[in-house]
């Protein structure tokens, strides 16, 4: 199977109709257009790849490096500029443009972003721990509870304690495709992705569907 993958910005989640009138939770993403950079080979770079950027942004929100690179390859300033993973890549010409359009209804795929930040959270929000009794006396009710005890006189590693939530690289494995629009340049797969309304996500071939 062709790998192949495409940048894309979550828009937000809703829901539509089959064909039998079930309703299908969704979330719509607007996937590409990705316009090819520089393409990388074996014999150049010891593997194979194409650097796209996305996003369109204004001239002078670029730095110089930046904007050479684009001259060289003559497209205006993008946001994003990330490698994806071609095989075969000679298809693609530098400033040709990936859409939506190369997944299909019914495929499936891997979504990766990074996850809403939450902040700073104690032990019970952040790992699902029981808080202490609240009566007869009891003055520990939300705690991490014991570290180590005296015999110890150190936290053993992988304790699991208050700290900051979120905002982690996160991969949904095996989401199914439900529609690709290539010209209005929308990607929509059945449940939830990581990240806010907004965030940068990379869409892959999925390694578990056969």
């Amino acid at each position: 199977m062709m790998k192949k993958a495409i940048l894309a910005r979550k828009v937000g989640m809703t829901q539509i109709f089959d064909e039998a009138g079930r309703a299908i939770p969704v979330t719509v993403m607007e996937a590409g257009p990705c316009t090819v950079l520089r393409k990388k080979t074996v014999e150049t770079d010891g593997y194979q790849s194409l650097q796209v950027g996305f996003y369109e942004i204004r001239e002078r929100k670029v730095n110089k490096p930046k904007k050479g690179q684009f001259a060289r390859a003559n497209v205006s300033p993008l946001r994003y500029i990330r490698e994806l993973s071609f095989e075969p890549s000679e298809e693609y010409d530098v400033g040709q443009q990936i859409k939506a359009d190369i997944f299909e209804a019914g495929e499936f795929v891997d979504v990766s972003g990074i996850t809403k930040g939450k902040g700073f959270a104690g032990s019970i929000k952040k790992h699902g721990q029981h808080r202490g009794p609240m009566t007869h006396g009891s003055r520990y009710q939300r705690g991490p509870g014991s570290l180590g005890g005296v015999d110890a006189a150190r936290v053993f590693k992988g304790r699991n304690l208050p700290g900051r939530m979120g905002g982690e690289h996160v991969t949904v494995q095996k989401l199914e495709v439900v529609r690709a629009d290539g010209d209005k340049n929308l990607l929509l797969v059945k449940g939830s992705v990581p990240g806010p309304r907004g965030s940068l996500l990379m869409v892959k071939n999925s390694v578990k569907a056969s």
